[in-house]
C-alpha cells in the first residue's frame, strides 16, 4: 500500500492525497491550489496518476483548498463517486459552482481589460464543471461505515472546523488510516467539538495549520469591539475580507454578541455581500453540527443585512456612511471584496480587519506584511487605511488544541505524516511528536510516494 501526498504537503493549500490499496484507488481531498503563483501553477498541471482507474473520492469538508479541484477531475472525464457528510455536500452546492462562475468571471475581466500575460486568459473550469461534480457526491452520515471500493471501507468522525467538516477513518486490509482533515476547536461557540480518534490507527495523516502557534480566543470579543468603535470613531468603514463559509458566521456571532451587550452601536449597519456567504449562513442552521439551536441561530443571523444583487454591492461600494462589510474571499484572492478594498484602503479612516490565516502571496500576506500598495484588477491601489488581524477566530486549532487531540490517542501510529502546514509548523509538530510522544513521524514532500505496507 502506498500514500502519494499530491497537496497539503509542505503548503496549506491543494490538500489531495492519494491512497493506492493494491485492490483500489482512493483520494482523500481533491483541493485547489491558492495563494502564491508557483502554488496556483500546480492546478494546470495533470495529476501523477491514471485518473480514470480512480475508484473513489472523499472529501472531508467543503473549503475550496480541499475540494475545489473536483470540477478538474469531471472535465478530465472522472465520473465516480465523491463521499462527504451531508453538510459538506450542502456546502459544495453553495462553493463549487461559485468557484467556477468566479473564475469565469476573472478570465473574462482578464480579457477585456488585457491584465493577463494568457492571451485569452480562460478559467481553470467553468460552473458548467462544477455542477456536473455535484452530481457525484454520496452522502456518508457521522459514524456511519460504508464500502466505498473493493476492500475499502469508509466511517466519518466530527472534526469541527466548518459546517459538515470530517475525519475520515479508512480501512483496508487489516490496516486503519485516519485523515484528520482541518481539526477544529474544542468549545468553538458555534460547532461541536472535534470526535476523539479511533481506538486502532496504522497510519495517520494530521494537518498542521497552527502547529507552532496559539490562538487565543479568550479575548476576541474585546478586540473586535475595540477595532469596530476605533473605526467609528474616525467615521471610516470596517472591511472584514472573510472565509464564506465558517468565518463569516462566527463573526456574525461576535457581533451580535457585541450590539446586544452594548459594547458596539446597536443600530451600525452590517452587510454581508457574498451571495455564497448568504446561502452557506441560510443552510447552517439546518446542520446536525451547529451547536446553538437553531431558532438562536436565525434570531443572531437576522442582525445583518444580506446583499446579493449587484445593484446591492454597487449601492454598498458607494455609500459613505460607517458601517461593518464583510465580503468573501477571506485572503482578498477574488471576490467581491477586492471591489471594497480598491474603494477603502486608499482613506486613512477605514480598517480592514483579517479574521483568519492568510497565505504568503495573497493580496491579505501582502496587506499584513505591511505593502504600501496592492495589485487589485490589474491596478496599482494605495494603502492608508489600518490593517489589523484577529487571530481568535481560527478555525484550526492551534498549537496546545492539536496536542491535546493527539493525546487523545490510546497507542501511537505505526506512522504520523503531518501535513497542511508550511515549514516552521510541520517542523514544531514533527519535533514535538517525536520528542514529547515518541512517535514515529515523516514529513511528506509535494508528490512524495511512500510505500506503508
Amino acid at each position: 500500500m502506498e500514500l502519494t501526498f499530491l497537496g497539503g504537503a509542505g503548503t496549506v493549500t491543494g490538500s489531495k492525497t492519494l491512497l493506492d490499496a493494491g485492490s483500489a484507488q482512493v483520494m482523500v481531498d481533491c483541493g485547489l491550489f491558492q495563494g502564491r503563483k508557483e502554488l496556483r501553477q500546480r492546478n494546470w498541471s495533470g495529476l501523477p496518476f491514471d485518473v480514470p482507474k480512480l475508484d473513489a473520492v472523499v472529501l472531508t469538508h467543503a473549503h475550496i483548498d480541499h475540494a475545489g479541484y473536483l470540477p478538474i477531475l469531471v472535465r478530465r472525464g472522472w465520473r465516480g463517486p465523491v463521499f462527504a457528510t451531508p453538510g459538506t455536500i450542502d456546502t459544495c452546492h453553495v462553493l463549487l459552482p461559485d468557484s467556477g462562475r468566479l473564475q469565469e468571471e476573472e478570465a473574462k475581466d482578464a480579457n477585456r481589460r488585457r491584465w493577463s500575460k494568457h492571451q485569452p486568459a480562460r478559467p481553470l473550469y467553468t460552473e458548467d464543471d462544477a455542477l456536473a461534480s455535484l452530481d457525484l457526491l454520496q452522502p456518508l452520515s457521522i459514524g456511519a461505515e460504508r464500502t466505498i471500493a473493493r476492500g475499502v471501507s469508509l466511517r466519518l468522525r466530527h472534526a469541527g472546523h466548518i459546517v459538515g467538516a470530517a475525519m475520515a477513518e479508512i480501512r483496508v486490509n487489516g490496516r486503519t488510516f485516519l485523515f484528520s482533515g482541518d481539526i477544529g476547536r474544542p468549545h468553538d461557540p458555534l460547532l461541536v467539538d472535534p470526535a476523539a480518534p479511533p481506538k486502532d490507527v496504522d497510519y495517520l495523516v494530521v494537518e498542521s495549520t497552527y502547529a507552532d502557534r496559539e490562538n487565543d480566543n479568550i479575548r476576541v470579543q474585546e478586540e473586535l469591539a475595540a477595532v469596530v468603535n476605533r473605526t467609528l470613531r474616525r467615521g471610516g468603514t470596517l472591511v472584514i475580507p472573510s472565509f464564506a463559509v465558517g468565518r463569516t458566521q462566527l463573526v456574525l456571532y461576535y457581533l451580535d454578541r457585541l450590539q446586544a451587550a452594548g459594547a458596539i452601536p446597536s443600530d451600525l449597519p452590517v452587510f454581508v455581500d457574498s451571495p455564497m456567504a448568504i446561502d452557506v449562513t441560510r443552510l447552517m442552521c439546518e446542520q446536525d453540527d451547529v451547536r446553538i439551536g437553531e431558532g438562536a441561530c436565525r434570531r443572531m443571523l437576522a442582525r445583518a443585512r444580506y446583499l446579493r444583487s449587484i445593484e446591492q454591492h454597487r449601492e454598498l461600494r458607494a455609500r459613505r456612511e460607517p458601517a461593518v462589510i464583510i465580503s468573501a474571499s477571506g485572503m482578498a484572492t477574488g471576490g467581491r471584496v477586492l471591489s471594497h478594498l480598491a474603494d477603502r484602503l486608499p482613506h486613512s479612516n477605514n480598517t480592514v480587519l483579517f479574521v483568519g490565516y492568510q497565505s504568503p502571496g495573497t493580496r491579505g500576506g501582502e496587506l499584513l506584511n505591511g505593502r504600501d500598495s496592492v495589485r487589485i484588477h490589474g491596478d496599482w491601489v494605495p494603502v492608508q487605511a489600518e490593517i489589523v488581524v484577529l487571530h481568535g477566530l481560527s478555525a484550526h486549532a492551534d498549537r496546545s488544541d492539536l496536542f491535546d487531540w493527539l493525546r487523545r490517542f490510546e497507542r501511537p501510529p505505526r506512522l504520523t505524516f503531518p501535513n497542511h502546514g508550511d515549514a516552521a509548523a510541520l517542523a514544531a509538530l514533527k519535533l514535538r511528536l517525536e520528542t514529547e510522544l515518541r512517535w514515529k513521524v515523516h514529513v511528506p514532500e509535494w508528490n512524495e510516494r511512500v510505500v506503508v505496507e
